[in-house]
């Protein structure tokens, strides 16, 4: 069986040009529906025309940072134009700074940086989050379609950068809320990926103890997800209106998507935000699709980051971390200086459908799916970047993939065998403390029993 598995490790790391380390049969599956189409498992020829960054020779793991010189700069046609940077294969650059792609403005006299700087431990820490996210996103998909994980699941894969972007941008104290795509930041939070997936599988082990599931999940000075589109914008306000009173420097992301863009709460979250200068980032992910709708049938006019009117507004490259991050700090730094409530508008792409049941190919072409991955891919980019300027090896980047697969594996291992929550446990958390009268069916010591 290793035998088998080994050659066919091999021809799929000639057929993608990446390095696969696959040790299980299950490990090679998710492998495979990395590079083959993820929307539509019955045309794997597609993965044979994605476009893979060229790799580097081999190199070590030390850097001075004498060897930095100065940047030769790409032309900016394109999101992630690059700066030159001399490498050598004895040594590890330590730190480079990229050109990123200029934001557009609204109400803005000036915006985020054109350039970003990347440590070493940056990147690979931007890299480890998102190939995270990606690895625990596709086993989210393969046990969904095993039956295990039920009901709704919108899986995240491709809006990587978003999360990682802006979390790099933030601090752990500040504040965020989003809508129902909500296991990337639920990750990004500090929520273990062994948590998610056991809430994703409804057992007691899981973040929400078994009882939230996909959409609602929470973490500390994390909302959740919300099912119901757009209603955690007003939330978000009021999340920073909290912040405001008790002037403790804090701000809170409020997120939301292009499909929820067009909800009047949203617009009145607005006028109350921006009458009360509220320390509050509106974050609109424009992922091109609201459920199956385009954008551009869905809306008539699609600048999201302009829908503010009064509010200031930047729009920027949701695929590239850097730009992410680099935006959200700018952003973060409007709020807390006292100007007010911001919106950006992030640029993305998800991979998948809108939700499991979304095949995600009836409202857009395969073709059109496999160019993003090949072209804008968040993951690729960061990678590409980092050993073009030898800030990396592609021996680490085979480690850490390696690890992270381990970790994923672990995890679902422990949601698939973890009891669910006994019946008993049904009506607890409902309120915070003791329920201030006596109302049939939420009494957390109620005693239930099934009748089924």
């Amino acid at each position: 069986m290793k035998t088998m598995l080994t050659i066919i490790s091999n021809a799929l790391c000639r057929i993608t040009g990446r390095n696969v380390g696959a040790q299980t049969v299950s490990e090679l599956l998710v492998d495979l529906s990395e590079y083959v189409s993820l929307t539509s498992p019955s045309t794997p020829d597609l993965a044979k025309t994605q476009r893979q960054p060229p790799k580097p020779p081999p190199v070590s793991t030390r850097a001075p940072v004498e060897q930095l010189v100065s940047p030769q700069s790409d032309p900016l046609d394109a999101p992630g134009a690059r700066v030159v940077v001399s490498r050598s294969f004895a040594d590890l650059t330590t730190q480079a700074t990229f050109d990123i792609k200029k934001c557009d403005l609204h109400r803005l006299e000036e915006g985020p940086p054109v350039t970003a700087e990347l440590t070493r431990e940056q990147g690979l820490q931007y890299y480890r989050t998102m190939q995270t996210v990606r690895r625990m996103e596709l086993k989210a998909d393969q046990l969904y379609k095993q039956k295990i994980i039920r009901g709704f699941c919108h899986l995240y894969d491709g809006q990587e950068a978003c999360a990682a972007g802006i979390e790099a941008a933030i601090h752990p104290s500040d504040h965020l809320i989003t809508a129902y795509r909500a296991h990337g930041y639920t990750y990004t939070r500090g929520v273990s990926v062994k948590e998610i997936l056991a809430e994703l599988t409804g057992r007691k082990g899981g973040v929400a103890k078994g009882k939230g599931g996909s959409m609602h999940m929470y973490a500390p000075h994390f909302y959740g997800g919300n099912g119901i589109v757009g209603a955690q914008v007003p939330l978000g306000a009021g999340i920073a209106l909290a912040c405001q009173y008790r002037g403790n420097n804090q701000v809170c992301v409020t997120l939301y998507g292009d499909g929820a863009a067009n909800q009047g709460q949203i617009f009145e979250t607005f006028n109350m935000a921006s009458l009360w200068k509220l320390p509050c980032i509106f974050i609109c992910e424009n992922n091109k699709y609201g459920m199956g709708t385009s954008v551009e049938r869905a809306a008539a006019s699609t600048d999201y980051y302009k829908r503010g009117d009064f509010i200031p507004g930047i729009r920027v490259d949701g695929m590239d971390v850097l730009c992410v991050r680099e935006a959200t700090k700018f952003a973060a730094d409007h709020c807390r200086s006292g100007k007010g409530p911001i919106i950006m508008e992030l640029q993305t792409y998800r991979y998948h459908g809108h939700s499991m049941s979304d095949p995600g190919v009836s409202y857009r072409t395969r073709d059109e799916i496999q160019e993003v991955r090949s072209k804008s891919d968040p993951i690729s980019m960061l990678k590409e970047r980092m050993l073009t300027n030898n800030m990396a090896s592609a021996e680490e980047f085979k480690e850490i993939d390696i690890e992270i697969r381990k970790m994923v594996e672990d995890a679902a291992q422990f949601a698939t065998s973890d009891p669910e929550p006994p019946l008993e446990e049904l009506c607890n958390h409902i309120f915070y403390n003791s329920p201030p009268l006596e109302v049939r069916g939420t009494h957390p010591w109620s005693k239930l029993k099934s009748i089924s």
